[in-house]
């Protein structure tokens, strides 16, 4: 490749409602890499059909879990930088070069901010990033990456830290970053991310893990 180079990798798991929409949103800016998590539905075919590269699951192997394999699709393609972006078609999609144009200019890290915080446990998680590493928005799905921080820490998650230990491996390393604020669309129908009394027991756990000492 001789130009600067961005996957965009979407973590999907029964996303045949909002995918095509959302693959066709944003791969104009770069290469769409869809990670199809054993959906039980037509999102891998959607997503083709729409012009991504599908990177496909046997078994469901969750959110981080999805990341990780679209992180090791984009090194494999010799991409420059990752973004990541969500299925279900709340991130907006305008954003997408403002982050490219940030991680081009030499931030390691681009990071989202919504404009609201969905759980209390999202909460805590905030407050404990604000403070030590004035990060505002940890569980933000919406971040850019550097290619050659993903290298510095050789893969993307360890411990379903629900998409913030690359971030926190960059922030304890002083590598450079910013934040662009998001506004979040509500999505049309019922969320992926387990129950709200399971969701924030995974938050916390992955919260007590980044207290111990992020990487």
């Amino acid at each position: 490749m001789d130009k600067y180079q961005v996957a965009i990798v979407i973590p999907a798991f029964n996303e045949e409602s909002t995918i095509s929409n959302v693959v066709h949103s944003v791969k104009e800016y770069g290469v769409v890499v869809v990670v199809d998590d054993a959906s039980t539905d037509n999102t891998k075919k959607m997503a083709k059909e729409a012009g991504a590269v599908v990177v496909s699951h046997n078994e469901n192997k969750g959110y981080d879990g999805a990341l990780n394999s679209g992180f090791v699709k984009a090194e494999e393609l010799n991409f420059d930088a990752i973004i990541t972006f969500d299925a279900d078609g709340q991130h907006d999609f305008t954003l997408v070069p403002i982050f490219i144009d940030k991680l081009k200019s030499g931030y390691s890290l681009v990071l989202g901010v919504r404009d609201r915080t969905q759980r209390i446990s999202e909460w805590f998680f905030k407050v404990y990033t604000g403070k030590k590493y004035k990060w505002k928005d940890p569980l933000c799905g919406m971040k850019g990456y550097s290619m050659l921080l993903y290298k510095k820490q050789g893969f993307f998650d360890s411990y379903q830290s629900i998409g913030t230990e690359l971030s926190l491996f960059g922030l304890v390393n002083n590598e450079r970053f910013c934040e662009i604020p998001i506004k979040v669309h509500n999505r049309s129908d019922k969320p992926r991310f387990s129950s709200l009394i399971r969701s924030n027991i995974i938050i916390i756990k992955s919260l007590l893990v980044a207290i111990k000492g992020a990487r």
